[in-house]
């Protein structure tokens, strides 16, 4: 695999969120001296433990109440701040490989219940009907509330061929039973075919090591079917949930010759750090559509972002998720690894998209089917995630937005409009305009 970024960066932006296990000898020690305060409430925490050791009405097990302390701890950060054992470690390794075991979902821990971020495609999750924003309740008739994010995926994880019934509340549904069996998810992280016999269309469902080299197979496979009569190339990131940083970084790169791509920001001024491109434009020249929608997160953000910023891209869709935080992996010497938010990321012209989203320079929203017009397909968003990070330009944070996505690709008006202003067709945003409610000549004052 050729790479014009040899960056190996242990950042993840992924939407989803994993807990798991640290140390505790890993808690800033230092800091703690330096600070009496603090260490008054790391003895409070040391007493309490001895006091529960020592007294509770059963012999408790002393491993799992420091991990559930400590999934506390990180928990009180931000909703992507976790920590893992060795097995959750491992597993998270080999998801970020482009194989792991599951039904296939990026999911998420919002008040109690699992949420999804997006399904994977071609995954038992995907096949089922999962969307976005769906909410499981229960896993095989065992209510979710009260286990971990890490607790529940592992009762989701289990044996390939295994069946499993979980609990879903659409919107404003009934919750309702949907049965599903396990496999193993061997993720696509690009797909790819010629649309109208001269656009190349290009899915990237996921960010993982295997993403830059599945790009550049799909270049060169559009340069021998099409070659320069090809009119231009449409990226398609919708419900793409994200991934690895140096993955987003390189396929950006893969379509600009030069200037930033993402900066990231941590606590410390010193600690920002700079994304350049390099030149050599895998698409030489030609012209290039972005399409995101709400399950658009992360990595996805990230490229959408930088190819808008340079003018290098036109955006088509509805606004993303939002996820403008970068989360390191720290191992913890063969305990596991924590999963920290150590910086925001900002596209080239400065723009923080924590909470915010990117917005499409052409919104287009699906017309939905029978089944679905008047039910909620919408994700809520960063925004909508208790603890998330704040934007740091301020400003209004942004809502949801539609991350529904015909499976017949006739129906796919967003598709459509990238291939019609792809071939010189003049696309216009259909979104409605609200609608205005009837009053009765009072004043009204809405509370947001």
């Amino acid at each position: 695999m050729t790479m014009k970024n040899n960056l190996r960066n242990v950042g993840l932006v992924a939407a989803g969120a994993v807990s798991g296990v640290l140390a505790w000898h890993a808690f800033g020690v230092a800091d703690a001296a330096s600070n009496a305060n603090t260490y008054k409430q790391l003895n409070l925490f040391g007493d309490v433990f001895d006091r529960v050791r020592a007294d509770y009405v059963e012999q408790p097990d002393e491993a799992k109440m420091v991990e559930a302390a400590i999934n506390g701890m990180l928990a009180s950060l931000d909703p992507h701040s976790s920590f893992m054992n060795a097995k959750q470690f491992e597993d998270m390794s080999v998801q970020t490989r482009g194989e792991f075991g599951g039904l296939g979902i990026e999911v998420t821990m919002e008040n109690g219940v699992i949420k999804v971020v997006s399904p994977i495609d071609d995954t038992p999750a995907s096949r089922a009907g999962i969307m976005a924003n769906d909410l499981i309740v229960k896993i095989d008739g065992q209510d979710i509330q009260g286990l971990t994010l890490n607790e529940a995926v592992d009762k989701m994880r289990g044996k390939v061929g295994a069946p499993i019934t979980i609990t879903v509340k659409r919107g404003q549904q009934d919750p309702f039973d949907q049965k599903l069996v396990r496999d193993r998810i061997r993720v696509q992280s690009v797909k790819y075919n010629v649309e109208n016999g001269d656009i190349g269309y290009i899915r990237i469902s996921s960010f993982t090591e295997q993403t830059q080299e599945g790009l550049e197979k799909a270049m060169a496979a559009f340069d021998k079917e099409v070659g320069d009569k090809v009119k231009g190339y449409i990226i398609d990131l919708r419900n793409d949930p994200g991934g690895l940083l140096d993955m987003a970084i390189s396929v950006s790169d893969s379509f600009l010759d030069r200037g930033e791509i993402v900066s990231t920001r941590g606590r410390h001024a010193d600690e920002t750090q700079r994304f350049n491109a390099q030149k050599g434009d895998l698409a030489k020249g030609k012209p290039v559509v972005v399409l995101i929608n709400g399950g658009s997160a992360s990595a996805s953000e990230i490229v959408a972002g930088a190819l808008q910023d340079h003018k290098r891209a036109t955006v088509i869709g509805t606004r993303s998720f939002g996820k403008g935080s970068v989360q390191t992996i720290i191992p913890l010497g063969g305990q596991g690894a924590l999963r920290l938010t150590t910086a925001r990321y900002y596209t080239p012209a400065g723009r923080s998209i924590q909470a915010k989203g990117i917005d499409a320079d052409i919104v287009i929203e699906q017309e939905l089917p029978p089944e679905l017009q008047g039910k909620d397909v919408s994700t809520e968003g960063e925004a909508s995630l208790r603890g998330h990070l704040s934007n740091e330009g301020g400003g209004e944070e942004g809502g949801g937005s539609s991350a529904y996505v015909p499976p017949d690709k006739a129906k796919d008006m967003q598709l459509k409009a990238a291939i019609d202003l792809l071939n010189g067709v003049k696309v216009v945003s259909n979104v409605k305009p609200p609608e205005k409610k009837p009053t009765d000549g009072a004043e009204t004052t809405t509370a947001n």
